[in-house]
């Protein structure tokens, strides 16, 4: 813990003495959406035996809300981001002859503070160091397993506020994960991680965020603890009006565990109907 304390001290030092000239507020809200769909059948048994699918199909729902936001502070070349993201999926499925089956697919609270400063630019792209606090968990429990709480630190390098690369990075990464009460693993590791914005078109937006994680150390072995992950979305958001946007979506996850020999992984895709939005709290004196 005193290294990654040190790390943090070191990578932050250079904010200490900056002077600030000019700043600007801006609440970022990259996307509140919701995903829906419903399959409604009516006397599926008396069609059991038909060829035709959609007559003895079980009756299913799928819902799936998305919290992305962020409030973001610019003072000159200082970047201060804090972010909430939040996102909860379920699929129930009801067959004619058996019981309700519910099924989560989505259950993530991230809520992370970011600070990156602009040492060298290069046109529109600046780069420099970052670091980043995070705190992970979950709406609830899911089975026998317990809600995750991890805790995570990182400090690297970072390119942003570019109008097409809002971030991309590589950090060294500290994580203290009590999910489980008897076991409190320190882990440390290493992440890449990006996001990407470009506008096809006017009304056209194209996006895409994720990550990769290779973690290199545990305090302690635990079956379930990763040994790599990784995470990508991409989605395309179309205009319908004002900042209400409709669009497809995929979004996949790939991880393996420590105690299992294989990996595990979730892929989705869909539509979703969303509300995006920039509001400046605070603007430059220039402006």
């Amino acid at each position: 813990m005193k290294k990654v304390s040190l790390l943090l001290l070191a990578t932050l030092m250079p904010f200490a003495s900056y002077a600030a000239d000019d700043n600007r507020l801006t609440l970022d809200i990259r996307r509140i959406g919701l995903d829906w769909s419903k399959t409604d059948v009516r006397h599926a048994a008396a069609y059991s035996d038909s060829p035709i699918q959609a007559l003895k199909a079980d009756d299913q729902e799928y819902f799936k809300g998305v919290w992305d936001t962020a409030l973001e502070y610019r003072v000159d070349d200082l970047k201060w981001d804090n972010s909430l993201f939040m996102e909860y999926g379920r699929t129930t499925l009801k067959p004619y002859d058996g019981e309700k089956v519910v099924n989560e697919n989505a259950d993530k609270i991230l809520l992370s503070s970011d600070l990156a400063w602009a040492r060298w630019h290069w046109g529109d792209l600046k780069f420099g160091p970052m670091a980043r606090a995070v705190y992970e968990t979950e709406f609830e429990a899911t089975g026998d397993a317990p809600r995750q709480n991890v805790v995570r630190g990182l400090a690297g390098l970072a390119l942003f506020d570019h109008p097409i690369i809002k971030s991309l990075y590589l950090a060294g990464v500290y994580e203290y994960d009590f999910t489980y009460s008897e076991h409190k693993v320190n882990k440390s590791a290493i992440e890449a991680g990006w996001r990407l914005e470009y506008e096809l078109r006017e009304g056209v937006k194209f996006s895409t965020n994720g990550y990769y994680r290779e973690y290199l150390s545990y305090s302690e072995y635990v079956p379930t603890d990763l040994e790599r992950d990784f995470s990508a979305i991409a989605r395309m958001d179309t205009n319908l009006w004002g900042n209400f946007t409709f669009g497809p979506y995929v979004q996949y996850r790939r991880a393996k565990a420590r105690g299992v020999d294989v990996y595990g992984s979730n892929f989705m895709m869909g539509l979703s109907f969303s509300y995006i939005m920039k509001y400046d709290i605070v603007k430059p004196d220039a402006e």
